[in-house]
C-alpha cells in the first residue's frame, strides 16, 4: 500500500509550477489528486494526463479560489464524486510586484484576494468536512517573503505573512478534531514566477546552498506533512524550504 492510498487531495493552483509538482507527488503516493486551476484548462488536463499515465488518479476542476461561490462549487463537486476530503493544499497565488509608491490599489487587492483570502475561503469550506470526518491535513504554501519581506513585494509579503498567522490560529482551532494545519515557506524556486528575475546571481549569494530550489523539493515537504502517521503530531508549524536563506 502506498503512503497516501486513496486519500482525496485538493491542490489549488495545480496546473503549473509548485502546485503541479505537489499534485503529481501526492498522486504518486496513492492520493486521488484534485487539480484545481483558474484558467489554464489545457495545462491542468496535462497534469491529469501525466498522473493517469503513471497509474495514478486525478481530475481537474476549475475554480477561482478568491471567489467564495466558486470555492463552494469546487468543494461540492469533490464531495459529490468522492464523499470526502483528506488533504487540502492551499497553493494558488499570484504576484503583482511594484514599489510601494507605484503600487496600484487594484494590484494590492488582487494579491491579497487570491493569496490570502483564497486560503481562508478554501480552509473554511474544507474544514467543515474535515470536522465531521475528525481527520484531515491542511497545508498552506506561504513564502520566505512572508518572513523577511522583499522590496517591491509589499502586497505579496503581506499576504504570505498573513497566511502564517492564519495557519497558526486555525491549527489551534482544529487540533482537537485530529486536523493538522501547517505551512511551507518556499524560497526561490525555479518556476514561471521566478523566470523573469533580472539578476538571479544577486540572489544566489544570499542562499547558503548556492542554487534555486526545484518544485519537487517543495512537494517532498508537503508529502511529509500530508502523511499519517509520520506527521500526525505536527501542527501550527512553518517549514522553510529555501536552501538556508532564512535561518531563525
Amino acid at each position: 500500500m502506498t503512503l497516501l492510498q486513496d486519500k482525496v487531495a485538493i491542490v489549488t493552483g495545480a496546473s503549473r509550477g509548485i502546485g503541479r509538482a505537489i499534485a503529481i507527488e501526492l498522486a504518486i503516493q496513492g492520493a486521488i489528486a484534485v487539480v484545481n486551476y483558474a484558467s489554464s484548462s489545457a495545462a491542468a488536463e496535462a497534469v491529469v494526463a501525466e498522473i493517469t499515465a503513471a497509474g495514478g488518479q486525478a481530475i481537474a476542476i476549475q475554480a477561482d479560489v478568491s471567489k467564495s461561490d466558486q470555492v463552494d462549487a469546487l468543494v461540492k463537486s469533490v464531495i459529490e464524486k468522492f464523499n470526502r476530503v483528506d488533504i487540502l493544499v492551499n497553493n494558488a497565488g499570484i504576484t503583482r510586484d511594484n514599489l510601494l509608491l507605484r503600487l496600484k490599489t487594484e494590484d494590492w487587492q488582487a494579491v491579497i484576494d487570491l493569496n490570502l483570502t483564497g486560503v481562508f475561503l478554501c480552509t473554511r469550506a474544507i474544514s467543515k468536512i474535515m470536522l465531521k470526518q475528525r481527520s484531515g491535513r491542511i497545508i498552506n504554501i506561504t513564502s520566505v517573503a512572508g518572513l523577511m519581506g522583499n522590496p517591491g513585494q509589499s502586497n505579496y509579503s503581506a499576504a504570505k505573512a498573513g497566511v502564517i498567522g492564519f495557519t497558526k490560529s486555525v491549527a489551534k482551532e482544529l487540533a482537537t478534531r485530529g486536523i493538522t494545519v501547517n505551512a511551507v515557506a518556499p524560497g526561490f524556486i525555479t518556476t514561471d514566477m521566478t523566470s523573469d528575475l533580472n539578476n538571479p546571481e544577486d540572489i544566489l549569494k544570499y542562499i547558503p546552498l548556492g542554487r534555486f530550489g526545484q518544485p519537487e523539493e517543495i512537494a517532498g515537504m508537503v508529502r511529509f506533512l500530508a502523511a499519517d502517521p509520520a506527521a500526525a503530531y505536527v501542527t501550527g508549524q512553518v517549514f522553510n524550504v529555501d536552501g538556508g536563506m532564512v535561518m531563525a
